[in-house]
């Protein structure tokens, strides 16, 4: 990682030792198809390559990733939490699953308890304690505009802080915003990128697309802040520009209905992909990659173009400014005149295309490994264990076997 991308933690190593990392716990809220859940398959398969007897912890149901994480030898725990309409449900109102959890943080006891996401790290932070987890972890991936006008949300967060050990963020971004909050120092808080496969650099065969316009792809969840309304009145300022084109839109949501009424009303050829597990091929095949979002963490949609040497004309919001500044095309967000500037700019002229994309893989080749993240997070862990040792908390003493 280059320096100026961890300078926000106080590393244990330039004054102490680490410790042995012997088992890891993921906690996670689901395994569907978002970035995050991508990272922590990443991270998870990766530290068991790494000899870490590793298991994920699910609250409430799986998801695609499921499958790929049991084929690495890494066992999926569903915990069965149970969510509400209106929301989740607080661990009070899932004592049977909490108290699975504890029960399960006691027998199998892991150095480290790794918390990804609001409800995972509140639920983390309640159970470390009476469980007796040496070191807990919390994932960062988003800005805190969540919390805004919801205090019990922001209550619940500031606590649980409180109580973890160490913050890891997936960009500067989100690291500053982290630091805003009451309680959270540099010192406490790491930034680590995501992390890309080496398949995700991989040649691939175009998927099939029955058009002969240039094709602008968006990969994302169809929900409210990922600004796919912004995108289609873009697409729609371009065709009466008489730059016309065809917008592939991977990704399901509650917002598919109202955005295919919203692409019928322009008058566009917008195809709704749903949710799609050949992004690589559909990458292939698209001209450029258009991303609108109205919030991000680190986008592994924008990693993954990338990687695969597209073009990207994406919104200046969080850690996408980290990946495309000088390699690929920001623009404000909910701003469709500037998005439609954007694409056009990069559909009408082949040249700056190709070299945004040769630009934007070699940076993602040198900078967002898998194998860079995991060995960050290892790190990390054992710096953290280390630290705790030195205070006079000692090594557990383990049976044979993983406990499962």
């Amino acid at each position: 990682m280059p320096g100026d991308e961890v300078a926000v933690s106080a590393r244990a190593d330039a004054g102490g030792a680490s410790a042995p990392l012997d088992r890891v716990c993921l906690l996670i809220g689901q395994l569907g198809l978002g970035g995050t859940e991508k990272q922590v398959a990443l991270l998870a398969e990766g530290l068991r390559a790494r000899g870490v007897d590793t298991s994920v912890l699910v609250m409430f149901e799986g998801g695609p990733h499921e499958d790929t994480l049991r084929t690495a030898d890494v066992p999926v725990v569903h915990l069965g939490f149970q969510r509400r309409s209106a929301g989740w449900r607080m661990p009070s109102d899932n004592a049977a699953a909490f108290l699975r959890l504890v029960g399960r943080l006691r027998r199998t006891r892991p150095d480290v308890l790794h918390a990804f996401l609001f409800h995972s790290h509140v639920t983390a932070a309640a159970a470390a304690r009476p469980a007796g987890v040496p070191v807990l972890v919390a994932g960062r991936r988003s800005l805190g505009d969540f919390k805004r006008g919801r205090p019990l949300v922001s209550a619940l967060d500031a606590v649980a802080t409180r109580m973890t050990d160490h913050l890891i963020a997936n960009a500067r971004a989100v690291a500053d915003d982290a630091l805003r909050d009451r309680g959270v120092t540099a010192e406490k808080l790491t930034i680590v990128r995501n992390g890309l496969p080496g398949s995700a650099f991989e040649p691939m065969p175009p998927a099939p697309l029955a058009t002969r316009l240039p094709v602008v792809l968006c990969v994302a969840n169809l929900i409210s802040y990922k600004g796919h309304r912004y995108l289609l009145e873009a697409t729609a300022r371009l065709r009466t520009r008489g730059v016309h084109c065809t917008l592939a839109l991977a990704g399901d949501g509650p917002e598919r209905a109202a955005l295919q009424r919203q692409a019928t009303r322009l008058g566009i050829d917008a195809r709704f992909l749903g949710t799609r597990t050949d992004i690589g091929r559909l990458l292939a095949r698209c001209d450029v990659v258009a991303l609108a979002s109205l919030q991000e963490g680190m986008s592994n949609a924008v990693m993954e173009a990338m990687a695969a040497g597209r073009p990207v004309v994406a919104t200046e919001v969080g850690g996408t400014g980290e990946l495309l500044r000088g390699r690929g095309v920001l623009v404000p967000p909910a701003d469709p005149q500037a998005l439609a500037d954007g694409i056009e700019r990069v559909l009408g002229n082949p040249a700056f295309a190709a070299e945004l994309g040769l630009k934007a893989r070699a940076w993602s080749e040198a900078h967002l490994s898998d194998d860079v993240m995991v060995d960050e997070h290892v790190r990390i862990y054992r710096e953290l264990l280390g630290r705790g040792r030195r205070d006079g908390v000692q090594p557990r003493q383990r049976t044979t076997g993983s406990g499962e």
